[in-house]
């Protein structure tokens, strides 16, 4: 399909891609799709006041009636799969079933919150007080800011929306420059759920294209009580300090350098393939790609060579195409960067295999094999996340020795083992094992499921989207009690007699 045509098939009209000032280019061939309309930073106050008067009719509607919209967004995203698939794919460059991988989780995401609407569970809290009762319960919270990233232009603005609406919030969303028409045709998608709801509220939904100026306006406002940042650690550190530094509530979820531990009695066979995926998937553009390969020495150079030997039958080019594996980056100068970081990593004694740019065969845009590098140590550049297929190889003789290589980097997102050890894998997961937010055994680093909690610790920012409690972040806590007693006494046993 032409980008014309994919372009119309998502709904977008020559409005939408004529109007503006922002340039949009496909990284499959670097062709101009779109001149999109940014947001005028002028407009941010009146755009936040609008959620925020929202927010007054939306916290006051019954949770199970708010589950109804995001039912209906599932519907709408069911029927316009295919569609917002093929331009996550022409606008990031992902393979086709991973750009429909991406609107899966977005239906995903509506499924558990639909249920979740009718789960908003409070506690009851025994009093030491007779003739009291305890409680915890609950409420919204106000307008939620949703910044995005390229990577995920539209899975990472549901799992933050589809919570945010069943737990009674407005959400204003800014994606990435780099793919705001994946946006626009997914603010369309909401339109019709909206349409077909009826009552909502004006502003309740809202998006605003445009550069840091426009971030800014929502990580600066009090009126945006949560913030949820996706992108680089670099961004989180200027995002997180300036939400909390007005007693907002940030929810960052930032780089990566998840590892893979390959221990002696791994099932080889399954690791070539769980590696091969987490490394090159997305072209080595997601936050949980594997980075870092930490291999028992035994079994090192059997791997390299399996490694070695996938890596030559993978098909790069055009993601579009029937049996493409590997698309492109997402510009020149992300393949850029990628060549300089493996100039450094071969300056501190790697042996590179692979990693040369592709220019035969393909479309214009930034195509590359991906590299295998066998390092000597965790260097500073291993300790480095880079957004590209760069895999780094160590090793090791001891067990602790490999937990102690994957807990030595900044990041703190995902990680993995390979064992039929059961002492191995346990231990992996104890409190003395891996220190990420997520951790796997026999199965690799990417590919969260939507009923799990996603995010990570240290550098990776602590945030926490999608499954499990995280709609908890969406909301305010309240602890009250209830005297029905016909006395007053004081916790603690104080007394204050009058």
């Amino acid at each position: 399909m032409t980008h014309t045509a994919t372009l119309a098939a998502a709904g977008l009209t020559q409005a939408d891609l004529t109007q503006g000032t922002l340039i949009v280019r496909s990284p499959i061939d670097g062709a101009e799709l779109a001149r999109v309309h940014e947001t005028p930073a002028s407009e941010m106050p009146g755009i936040i006041a609008r959620a925020k008067s929202a927010f007054t009719q939306w916290r006051t509607v019954p949770a199970p009636r708010r589950g109804e919209l995001v039912r209906l967004l599932g519907e709408e995203l069911r029927a316009a799969k295919a569609e917002l698939g093929a331009l996550v794919t022409q606008e990031v460059g992902k393979i086709t079933s991973e750009g429909l991988g991406e609107v899966q989780e977005m239906i995903d995401i509506c499924d558990f919150a639909v249920g979740l609407s009718r789960q908003l569970y409070g506690l009851t809290i025994a009093s030491e007080r007779p003739g009291h009762r305890m409680a915890e319960t609950w409420h919204p919270i106000g307008p939620v800011g949703v910044i995005s990233a390229f990577n995920f232009p539209v899975a990472v603005w549901s799992w933050n929306t589809a919570l945010a609406l069943v737990c009674g919030n407005p959400v204003i969303w800014k994606p990435s420059e780099k793919t705001p028409l994946t946006a626009i045709a997914t603010m369309r998608i909401m339109d019709r759920a909206l349409a077909r709801f009826g009552d909502a509220p004006d502003g309740l939904c809202q998006l605003v294209i445009g550069g840091p100026d426009i971030g800014a306006a929502l990580v600066d406002s009090p009126d945006v009580p949560v913030l949820s940042a996706t992108g680089s650690t670099r961004m989180g550190g200027i995002v997180g300090p300036k939400v909390a530094a007005r007693w907002g509530r940030p929810i960052l979820e930032l780089g990566g350098n998840n590892a893979m531990i390959v221990a002696p009695s791994a099932d080889l066979d399954m690791a070539v393939r769980a590696i091969v995926f987490g490394a090159v998937g997305t072209a080595g553009q997601r936050c949980t790609s594997l980075r870092r390969l930490i291999v028992h020495r035994s079994i090192r150079d059997d791997l390299v060579a399996r490694l070695t030997k996938a890596y030559a039958s993978l098909s790069i080019g055009d993601p579009r195409a029937e049996g493409t594996l590997i698309g492109p980056l997402v510009d020149r100068a992300a393949r850029d960067r990628m060549l300089a970081q493996l100039d450094r990593a071969r300056a501190e004694g790697g042996t590179v295999h692979g990693g040369q740019p592709v220019t035969d065969g393909v479309p214009a845009g930034a195509y590359v094999t991906p590299a295998l590098v066998e390092m000597p140590a965790q260097t500073a550049t291993v300790r480095e996340e880079t957004f590209a297929p760069i895999l780094y190889v160590l090793t090791y003789d001891a067990f602790d020795d490999a937990i102690a290589l994957q807990n030595d980097v900044p990041q703190g997102l995902s990680s993995c083992i390979f064992t039929l050890n059961l002492r191995e894998a346990e231990t992996f997961l104890s409190a003395a094992g891996s220190d990420c937010g997520i951790a796997n055994v026999n199965i690799g680093p990417s590919g969260a499921e939507i009923g799990g909690a996603f995010g990570g610790e240290k550098e990776t920012g602590g945030g926490r989207e999608s499954g499990s409690d995280a709609w908890k972040g969406y909301m305010r806590r309240q602890t009250s009690t209830v005297n029905y007693s016909a006395s007053l006494p004081l916790a603690q046993g104080v007394r204050f007699d009058l």
